[in-house]
């Protein structure tokens, strides 16, 4: 065999899983820029963006000397939204919802990365137990509010669902009025947590490139919207050689970018070379790629040739694996028992459990399910959760309308 075909055989291993089969729904920034259709949403951009696309600001808040919250706010009046993110995710996962609920209701919204995610910084940030992230959210808000906190509604995915539940039946947070819990109940939860090591193990643990990070969250299915997993992906990965959340390279990247551009620019073509996946030879004609300018590799180097890795992920989840159970256990008990209004959110009916389901019938919360969308709800239909979640809140009278949008009623 060939140097040239060794090489390609070993560029393959590196590839991407395939796209999904036919027929499921492609999730990119159409007419409206944030959710499914239009004509530009087959045409993908993996490139990662700034979270100042959506946030209005992003501050590192001070806790106790020694811990320190990355805290991310949009808007300045109205009822306080706080969204917790799931295990893994960050404060990025809420982007486009935050930006799509502001437009609809009169709000404003706050998320932050908890604890060993994202750009949070703690002295203990393996300490994931129930009891401490729950005080970490009183914490957070009592520093960016102090005794001028407004109403809150605290809305929570996942882990942060749980977080959320806790919150409310712990009274730890003073004006909370409502609670809506994203796709997580507790019977289904602690069923899976046993398949959870298996399914950590199946991922990437690295990646060549933000972008690569990016491409791989839509692939696999993680999210289903190449948008939100812009925005999203830089805060679940950290530089290897840096230690540092991928959100902090993303300025460097834009200039290094500019830079490889001008140097292509001026670059001949060359018959010995093979670019990196994503860049097609077409002479110009067809889709252009989404991915960062090729490097060029030359054949005959092929130990060489392979990528670089430079991402893994922000944190360990598979470590984390002894706070479990404390999230969920209880779970259904204490969220039927909190007093706050209470939503439940799920993107499958095959999701509720007995006590929740006899809950329901008897009208001690409102629930919705939004098909047609994976586990990160918030991320795969912002426009559609932001909505639902928007009537949730003129239902219980706790803000009002900033524009037309199609209310949402409870159904199961």
């Amino acid at each position: 065999m060939s140097e040239a075909a060794d090489l390609r055989k070993a560029l393959m291993k590196n590839r991407l899983p395939p796209m999904g089969p036919p027929g499921l729904p492609v999730m990119g920034r159409g007419i409206r820029g944030r959710g499914p259709g239009g004509p530009m949403a087959a045409r993908r951009d993996y490139n990662p963006v700034s979270w100042n696309q959506y946030w209005d600001t992003c501050e590192a808040v001070k806790i106790d000397s020694d811990d320190v919250f990355q805290v991310y706010r949009r808007g300045t009046s109205g009822p306080l939204l706080l969204l917790l993110h799931g295990g893994g995710y960050s404060a990025l996962t809420w982007s486009l919802f935050a930006e799509s609920v502001s437009e609809m209701v009169e709000c404003q919204v706050m998320a932050f990365d908890q604890r060993g995610h994202g750009d949070t910084h703690t002295v203990n940030d393996s300490d994931l137990s129930a009891d401490t992230l729950v005080g970490d959210v009183g914490r957070v808000l009592e520093a960016v509010y102090g005794m001028r906190q407004p109403t809150c509604i605290i809305i929570g995915h996942s882990m942060g669902g749980a977080i959320a539940v806790h919150t409310a039946y712990n009274n730890n947070v003073a004006g909370l009025a409502a609670i809506v819990v994203i796709d997580v109940v507790e019977g289904t939860a602690m069923d899976n947590l046993s398949s959870m090591q298996t399914f950590l193990r199946s991922r990437p643990q690295s990646f060549n490139s933000l972008q690569n990070a990016v491409e791989w969250s839509v692939r696999s299915g993680q999210t289903r919207n190449a948008a939100a997993a812009r925005v999203s992906m830089p805060g679940q990965v950290k530089n290897i050689k840096t230690g540092l959340c991928g959100t902090n390279d993303i300025e460097a990247m834009k200039d290094e970018k500019t830079e490889n551009e001008d140097i292509r620019s001026n670059m001949p073509v060359r018959a010995d070379v093979i670019p990196e996946e994503g860049v097609e030879n077409n002479g110009g004609q067809g889709q252009e790629s989404s991915l960062p300018p090729a490097k060029l590799t030359t054949l005959p180097n092929t130990s060489k040739s392979l990528p670089v890795k430079k991402y893994t992920w922000r944190i360990n989840l598979a470590a984390t694996e002894k706070y479990w159970s404390g999230w969920f256990e209880g779970l259904s008990a204490r969220f039927l028992n909190c007093s706050p209004a209470k939503m439940l959110l799920l993107a499958g009916i095959d999701r509720l459990d007995t006590d929740l389901t006899v809950g329901q019938m008897q009208g001690k919360f409102q629930m919705q399910v939004l098909p047609q969308c994976g586990h990160a709800v918030q991320e795969d239909t912002p426009d559609r959760l932001a909505e639902v979640v928007a009537t949730f809140l003129l239902r219980h009278r706790l803000t009002s309308p900033r524009a037309d949008f199609q209310r949402s009623f409870p159904a199961c």
